[in-house]
C-alpha cells in the first residue's frame, strides 16, 4: 500500500507540475518566441537537452516539451521527442553494455537499476521491453537492459521506438492544448484511474470472500 500511495503522489505531482508549467508557458508565449529567434538553433538545443536528460538522470524536460509544442507545433515536437529519446536511450544502453555498474553509478542510482532488474522477465524480452517503456523512465530501463540482459542493440532500439513513440506525441499534443482543456483531460484520466482501482478492489474482495466461504 505504501508503494501505491507513493506512486499516486508522484503521478499527481507530475500532473500538477505539467499544468503549472503549461499555464506559465502559454501565458508568456510571445516572450518565449522572442527568445528563440532561430528555429534551427532552438531545435538543435532542444534535441541536445532531450538526449542529455535520458543519459544523465534524474532530469525532467517536460517543461521544454510544452515550450516546443507551442513554438513549433506538436507534430514536429513529437518527432523531435522520438529522436532525442531514442538517441539518449541508445547512448545509455551502450554505456551500460560496455562499462557496467562502475560507470553507471555516476549517472544514476544503482539501487534503481537493481530494482528494474527484478522486473525484466527472461522470456518474451522484446515485447516486455515495449510494455516497460510505458511505465519506466527511459534512463533507468536503458541502463538496466544494457547491464543485465543480452538483448541485441537492434532489438533494443526497435522495442524502444515502439514503446516511446505514442507518449512522445501524446505529451507533445497535451503541451499544445489550451490550459483549460488540459485540466479537464487530467481530471478525466484521474477519474478513470480511480474508478479502475475501486472496481479492482471490489472484485478482489468479492472473489476473496467467495473463496473463503467455499
Amino acid at each position: 500500500m505504501n508503494k501505491k500511495i507513493k506512486w499516486s503522489i508522484e503521478v499527481l505531482a507530475i500532473a500538477v507540475a505539467f499544468l503549472f508549467f503549461s499555464y506559465l508557458i502559454q501565458s508568456n508565449l510571445e516572450f518565449l518566441e522572442g527568445l528563440v529567434t532561430n528555429n534551427l538553433v532552438g531545435i538543435i538545443i532542444y534535441l541536445f537537452l532531450e538526449i542529455s536528460a535520458v543519459v544523465i538522470a534524474p532530469i525532467s524536460t517536460f517543461p521544454l516539451v510544452i515550450i516546443a509544442s507551442n513554438l513549433w507545433g506538436w507534430v514536429l515536437t513529437g518527432i523531435l521527442n522520438v529522436i532525442g529519446w531514442i538517441i539518449g536511450s541508445w547512448i545509455a544502453f551502450l554505456i551500460a553494455r560496455r562499462y557496467g555498474i562502475e560507470i553507471i553509478k555516476r549517472f544514476i542510482s544503482t539501487k534503481k537499476i537493481y530494482e528494474i532488474e527484478g522486473k525484466v522477465p527472461k522470456e518474451h524480452l522484446f515485447w516486455s521491453v515495449v510494455l516497460l517503456r510505458i511505465i519506466i523512465p527511459a534512463d533507468v530501463l536503458s541502463y538496466a537492459l544494457g547491464t543485465f540482459t543480452r538483448m541485441s542493440t537492434k532489438n533494443y532500439l526497435l522495442a524502444t521506438l515502439i514503446g516511446i513513440t505514442p507518449f512522445a506525441f501524446i505529451f507533445a499534443y497535451l503541451g499544445k492544448v489550451d490550459f483549460q482543456y488540459q485540466i479537464i483531460i487530467f481530471l478525466l484520466v484521474g477519474i478513470l484511474i480511480l474508478t479502475g482501482w475501486i472496481v479492482k478492489t471490489i472484485c478482489r474482495r468479492c472473489f476473496g470472500k467467495s473463496r473463503s466461504e467455499n
